[in-house]
């Protein structure tokens, strides 16, 4: 170690800082200095970004229990010990810019964080007890070599700003159209080539940037007043899967029946399943509560979580969709997306829906 991180550490312990900055220090181990004895009680925020660093060490919440803010950029840093949850304060971890290959699942036990930034690594996915973060408004996955995202994320009731960009990512989970707080989702260059069906529903989503997914036809109706990004999207030249229709694009596994305006009966299947909804509905918060035998867990995940709505009605949908097209080069959007070909998709839960919807009216 060098005499003048030496007294710069020295110096934090005696006058009890609570900021440290140890930025571009060539630090391949963590500095021995910062756990001696009882530490660094009183910091709050630790600045590490650009050394070398591989690892964290078991004992960091024990000799530096008050920790706030861990910023760790730019480093070399292959895993991170379980230890990590016992930093019971952190409210802000920064691992971008490393070789993270995996999250462990103690992660869940952060339960102040409130911004967590994974950008630029190796990772394949994510632990389920993400979804454990009540607090957490900034998740920051991108560039990385994700193929799905856990379906817990919609547990984090707080999340505000989700990006996701330059992943491997086939699909957005529904769930996450239950995030009421969601305020930026960016998920721009993946492989996506259908959005839920819910997506923009909630008011507070403003912002959503899909741009470079060539495989993506279609965005939610709920998206035309949202701010959005589709640059480079409906360009794929892939031969559409036998069955499905190629100008309305990819459709989650779900819909069993795509309706026209000239169906006028409902499947019984999906009359049932709204019928039961609407039985439920108004204690959907405790369905976990119910008695196993009175529905199968997965009838009743469904029920929690429908298809989409009826942009016309609300009617919830779970099965039979009736979709209406409305091409973006016909909306008063078109001046601002000039490469793409995507069209808005209204889902309707029935012909009479679909007759009566317009986008612009």
């Amino acid at each position: 170690m060098t005499t003048t991180l030496h007294e710069t550490i020295c110096m934090a312990k005696q006058e009890r800082h609570k900021n440290l900055f140890l930025n571009y220090k060539n630090l391949n181990i963590f500095p021995v200095e910062l756990l001696k004895d009882e530490g660094l009680q009183f910091l709050e925020r630790l600045y590490m970004k650009r050394n070398s660093l591989t690892t964290l060490p078991d004992n960091l919440a024990q000799k530096l229990p008050n920790l706030v803010e861990l910023y760790l950029h730019s480093n070399n840093i292959v895993f991170i010990p379980e230890a990590i949850g016992n930093l019971a304060r952190l409210q802000s971890l920064d691992l971008s810019n490393n070789a993270l290959q995996m999250l462990c699942p103690e992660i869940g036990r952060l339960k102040s964080l409130r911004h967590l930034r994974l950008s630029n690594n190796q990772l394949k996915c994510l632990p389920s007890e993400v979804g454990d973060l009540k607090e957490l408004e900034t998740l920051d996955v991108s560039m990385n070599q994700l193929i799905s995202l856990p379906d817990t994320l919609h547990h984090c009731l707080s999340l505000q700003n989700l990006t996701a960009d330059h992943n491997c990512l086939r699909h957005v989970p529904r769930q996450l159209c239950w995030l009421h707080r969601l305020n930026q989702l960016s998920m721009a260059a993946n492989r996506l080539n259908f959005l839920p069906l819910d997506l923009g529903r909630s008011r507070e989503l403003q912002f959503v940037f899909v741009d470079h997914n060539s495989d993506l036809k279609g965005l939610p109706s709920y998206l035309y007043n949202k701010v959005i990004g589709c640059s480079g999207c409906g360009v794929s030249s892939q031969v559409q899967e036998e069955g499905t229709n190629d100008t309305l694009g990819a459709l989650p596994a779900e819909v069993k029946l795509v309706g026209t305006s000239a169906g006028t009966v409902v499947p019984l299947e999906e009359l049932a399943l709204r019928t039961l909804h609407q039985v439920y509905h108004h204690r959907l918060s405790d369905l976990h509560l119910l008695p196993h035998l009175t529905l199968p867990k997965s009838l009743l995940e469904l029920l929690q979580f429908p298809l989409g709505h009826c942009h016309r009605c609300s009617q919830a949908m779970f099965t039979t969709i009736y979709p209406k097209l409305f091409p973006l080069r016909d909306t008063a959007l078109a001046g601002v997306h000039r490469r793409t070909t995507v069209s808005f998709v209204a889902y309707c839960c029935s012909s009479r829906c679909l007759r009566t919807i317009d986008l612009q009216g």
